[in-house]
């Protein structure tokens, strides 16, 4: 895809939410592209490289509109940053590391969205199932000994 047409095409997906396609929100979008699960501060580092005078704030504000126009979705895996994601359109789940924060997209654990039905949903129309899995990404798994090797394979001092 040429520069020309990706700038086309987020400029059309900012505009088909209803919103101004400023360049700033255009950065923060393609931004996004690059980089998904990104957290605010990646994204402003990002930004910063094309548009010097961004503010962090600005970021956020943009951050902000696009998730209320439903074009990102934000996650907060436990302990981690709130993250942002272009990945709006299933219902698709987390894998986390537990060693680096890695995180990775991972389809719908089984059936039709919201892929998990709880025994009793006391009353609710559920909607969405946020699904998060922690454990070692390949990288950090390599780097340490298997668990029948390890002395100490939760973290705990014995």
């Amino acid at each position: 895809m040429t520069a020309d047409a990706m700038t086309d095409a987020v400029t059309a997906a900012i505009r088909a939410a209803g919103l101004r396609a400023t360049d700033s929100r255009r950065a923060v979008y393609q931004a996004l592209r690059e980089h998904p699960h990104a957290t605010a501060d990646v994204v402003h580092a990002v930004v910063r490289e094309t548009i010097a005078s961004t503010s962090l704030q600005s970021v956020y504000n943009a951050l902000g509109d696009f998730a209320e126009a439903g074009i990102v979705r934000r996650i907060e895996p436990a302990g981690h940053s709130m993250m942002f994601e272009l990945r709006i359109d299933d219902n698709h789940h987390h894998l986390v590391c537990t060693s680096c924060g890695a995180v990775t997209d991972v389809d719908c654990a089984t059936g039709q969205a919201p892929c998990l039905v709880p025994t009793d949903a006391h009353g609710y129309r559920i909607d969405v199932a946020e699904v998060t899995y922690w454990g070692l990404c390949p990288s950090c798994a390599s780097a340490r000994p298997p668990i029948s090797e390890d002395p100490n394979p939760i973290g705990r001092t014995p």
